[in-house]
C-alpha cells in the first residue's frame, strides 16, 4: 500500500509544481536570471581553485623528481 501513496503522491506533487510553474513563471525566469551568473561566478572560482591546485602539485613533485 505504501508503494501506491508513494506515486500518488509524486504525481500530486508533479502536478502543483508544474501549476506553481504556470502561474509563476515570471518569477521563475527572474529566479533563473539571478543564480545562473553566481552559479557561473562560483564554479569558476572553484575551476580556478582546482588548476592553481594542480599547477602547486606539478610543480612540487618536478622539484621532489630532481632531488632523487
Amino acid at each position: 500500500m505504501g508503494k501506491y501513496i508513494s506515486v500518488i503522491g509524486g504525481l500530486v506533487a508533479i502536478l502543483l509544481g508544474l501549476i506553481g510553474l504556470i502561474k509563476w513563471w515570471e518569477l521563475f525566469v527572474r529566479a533563473l536570471l539571478a543564480t545562473v551568473p553566481s552559479i557561473l561566478i562560483l564554479g569558476g572560482l572553484v575551476a580556478l581553485a582546482a588548476g592553481i591546485s594542480e599547477i602547486k602539485d606539478s610543480v612540487k613533485s618536478k622539484k621532489e623528481e630532481e632531488k632523487k
